[in-house]
């Protein structure tokens, strides 16, 4: 795929991304984007959404302690055990 890419501006202010940017990236219709003017060159970038965003940042803090997938789980077990043995 090629780093550069000729867009046009329709009469309605409207540009069209390359089907073969859509789908490399899997973008759909009515994704939202952030764009950066960078003095007269712009940077468009697909807009994630807040919950993507903390959940990487829950995944970071949790993988930095050692935490994985597997450990959560066996503690979830190790809880409703307690919690069950309570009665």
């Amino acid at each position: 795929m090629s780093d550069v890419m000729s867009l046009q501006l329709s009469q309605r202010g409207v540009l069209v991304l390359p089907k073969s940017l859509r789908e490399t990236y899997n973008l759909h219709p009515g994704d939202d984007f952030l764009l950066l003017d960078l003095g007269g060159t712009f940077v468009l970038s697909p807009r994630r959404s807040e919950i993507d965003a903390l959940a990487d940042r829950i995944t970071q803090a949790l993988t930095a302690k050692g935490e994985t997938l597997e450990t959560m789980l066996q503690t979830l077990r190790e809880e409703r055990e307690h919690y069950d043995a309570k009665g």
